[in-house]
């Protein structure tokens, strides 16, 4: 089968209902109407007062139209009567199947609270093993919508009549009075998938415990403002046993976990939230035994913009928008920032260049004047890592003026993470082009790229960059000079225009220290034209070291 016609089997009606096996197809058409009824009626319509989507609906909405197609959809809890006729068959409060996404063939993972909010049982266990494994073994993207504990633990598996036969194959989780000791099976699938498939996660609802760790564990996850709430434990537990007085916004709100770097983005909708998986995933390939596609070329790769020429102030101490160079040399409309309300000091994005794949990285000065902060610093070891993992070339826009110093840096232990970052950088092997935009000054500012690699490197004449900043470096290195001198204030004005005189970039350029200053008008045609040298240097296959969440 090929995968144009993926999920585009003919419906029963339309063949003929006679043969042999027809009460036996037509006992499976009655079980798939019983498991469409979900957690039933009530449920699905509490689910529907809640504003949140049943899964179904989050399935036909996210996907291709007409593309999903289910496996093991008949799977579930089934009663029968005394006869051992069926009487009914409640659905397995988790789906999976395989489905396209425009165009291209995903794996689809969803939780369906109506039925126990999404607390584990045999079948979810298995069925979500299943979807782990299909995902890593056929090389596809996996995408997993999670709406409660995600197949977690309840001690409701306790409250079980000890005459009860354990069936085998229940994963352990409570049949007969017993407990057991804690696990999660198929977490090796998940772990490895980090490192071959693009794993996109959205947090649908109030997501504890295992649904927590399967959303984080991912290249990409997303809570919707106001509906989607993760933890550890959710405020039941916390406030039983933790000594605090918390609800679910308090303590897992989106505002809270896209700030502390938990969860990647917050949106307004679930609808809006299925379009930003659909911009990420077209960024990407089905695996990293693939290359991500070149987009449509739709922008000229020789556009240049007048008004780069006055957006860095002379002024160092001066502020500016570096969002409006991106916007100004990506392809236009192209740039997908992930991460933003989280170590806001660095940009991290997925950008087009003459329609290729980039990952773009930027320092914002608005933020700690640019400089990197232990927040920061994680989030940019995560974006190397998933460019490394997807083969993206990275774009690295520059300005940092270095770590951010003081007690509470310190305290962050911000030289321990943004030492993780200089070595993600130095981890890299996928094409890099660095341009100084303006500030580069001391570790943090060596971590503009590779530095043992051929630089690949431009400079905008607002470049400005050394070991340290000459404003807040002369009274260290002159420390004796002015302890010594009758007027300090005089001898430290005259340090400083000295020094002030050998900071322009040419003086660099002279000893061949930074490769080439341009016009800030060439930047988009000199990046397309590494975009378009580097698309032929990617190397599909797994990275040299694996992906972490």
């Amino acid at each position: 089968m090929t995968e144009s016609s993926i999920g585009d089997l003919p419906e029963a009606t339309d063949r003929d209902g006679s043969g042999i096996w027809q009460p036996e197809l037509d006992d499976l058409a009655r079980r798939e109407s019983m498991v469409e009824q979900m957690g039933g009626p009530e449920k699905v319509a509490r689910q529907h007062d809640r504003g949140k989507m049943d899964v179904r609906q989050r399935i036909e909405a996210l996907v291709d139209e007409g593309s999903f197609h289910e496996i093991g959809k008949v799977s579930g809890s089934a009663t029968y009567d005394a006869d051992g006729e069926l009487v009914d068959l409640r659905s397995a409060n988790f789906l999976f199947g395989r489905a396209r996404v425009d165009g291209r063939t995903v794996v689809l993972a969803a939780d369906d609270f109506t039925v126990r909010g999404g607390a584990a049982d045999a079948a979810i266990i298995g069925k979500q093993v299943g979807a782990e494994k299909m995902a890593g073994e056929l090389r596809l993207p996996i995408i997993r919508l999670i709406d409660g504990t995600g197949g977690g633990g309840s001690v409701r598996t306790l409250d079980t009549d000890p005459s009860k036969k354990v069936s085998e194959g229940d994963g352990g989780y409570g049949r007969g009075a017993r407990t057991y000791v804690p696990m999660n099976p198929g977490w090796e699938h998940v772990v490895s998938n980090l490192a071959t498939v693009p794993t996109v996660a959205l947090c649908l609802g109030s997501v504890a415990g295992l649904g927590a760790a399967r959303a984080v564990t991912s290249h990409y996850s997303l809570m919707v403002k106001g509906m989607s709430h993760l933890f550890a434990a959710g405020p039941p537990v916390v406030n039983r046993m933790g000594g605090e007085a918390v609800d679910k916004e308090d303590l897992g709100g989106s505002r809270i976990h896209t700030r502390n770097g938990v969860v990647d983005d917050e949106v307004r909708s679930e609808e809006e939230a299925f379009e930003r998986v659909r911009r990420f995933l077209s960024f990407l390939p089905s695996s990293v035994h693939e290359l991500a596609d070149r987009g449509p070329v739709t922008d000229d790769p020789g556009r240049t913009d007048d008004s780069l020429l006055d957006v860095v102030p002379r002024d160092r101490r001066q502020v500016y928008q570096m969002r409006s160079i991106i916007d100004s040399v990506v392809d236009q409309e192209s740039f997908f920032e992930m991460g933003r309300t989280f170590g806001r000091s660095a940009i991290c994005g997925l950008a087009r260049l003459d329609g290729w794949p980039v990952a773009l990285l930027a320092g914002d000065p608005y933020h700690y004047g640019g400089g990197w902060t232990a927040n920061s610093s994680q989030k940019v070891t995560r974006f190397l890592d998933l460019a490394e993992t997807f083969h993206l070339p990275v774009v690295h826009l520059v300005d940092n003026p270095g770590f951010v110093i003081g007690t509470e840096a310190e305290q962050q232990a911000t030289i321990r993470h943004g030492s993780r970052a200089l070595a993600a950088v130095y981890q890299t092997t996928v094409p890099w082009c660095s341009v100084l935009v303006r500030k580069a000054f001391g570790v943090a500012g060596a971590a503009h790229s590779p530095g043992h690699r051929f630089q690949y490197r431009y400079a905008w004449p607002s470049g400005d960059w050394g070991s340290l900043p000459v404003e807040g470096g002369v009274e260290a290195a002159y420390r004796s000079d002015l302890e010594a001198a009758d007027d300090p204030e005089a001898l430290l004005a005259e340090i400083t225009e000295r020094l002030n005189r050998v900071r322009s970039p040419f003086r660099t350029a002279e000893a061949f220290l930074v490769e080439e200053i341009i016009d800030p008008r060439d930047t988009r045609p000199l990046l397309c034209e590494f975009a378009n040298l580097a698309a032929p240097l990617r190397t599909p296959g797994p990275a040299g070291f694996p992906y972490r969440p």
